[in-house]
């Protein structure tokens, strides 16, 4: 499944709710989908700083695709972690590099988050952003 598929997908399961409460739950099953991180990558090192929750972000490539394992101490941030995840893994740096997570606001998703949420978002956008440029030249070696 390309990327396009994967953000189609998520807007057609969104798409089934006229309510926030019922999205904020999607949201949370997202978040939980999210397999199980080592607690080796609950370090610093893997920390997203610049969110107010505790967020960890670990990329692996693999056969020239970048996969994330993420995780957060918080529900919500959990489940846009798990979309964002969902969405990147898988893909090449150069594509992840490319696309950015307009479906995000297009869902609505971001435009009720708190600032400082939204800064969070920012920090792991940044981070996962950031592992596919260091990642896209080990790929290009």
């Amino acid at each position: 499944m390309n990327i396009e598929d994967k953000i189609k997908e998520i807007h057609e399961k969104f798409g089934n709710f006229s309510n926030w409460e019922d999205k904020y739950r999607q949201l949370i099953l997202y978040g939980k989908s999210l397999d199980s991180m080592s607690e080796d990558f609950k370090s610093e090192k893997f920390r997203v700083k610049g969110c107010q929750s505790q967020v960890w972000v670990y990329p692996e490539l693999k056969e020239d695709k970048l996969f994330f394992h993420a995780d957060s101490d918080a529900l919500i941030v959990k489940g846009i972690v798990g979309l964002l995840v969902k969405v990147y893994s898988g893909e090449t740096p150069e594509t992840i590099i490319a696309h950015q997570p307009d479906f995000l606001k297009e869902l609505g998703i971001s435009d009720h988050l708190s600032m400082n949420r939204t800064n969070g978002l920012a920090s792991i956008v940044k981070s996962m952003k950031m592992y596919a440029i260091a990642f896209n030249t080990m790929v290009k070696k």
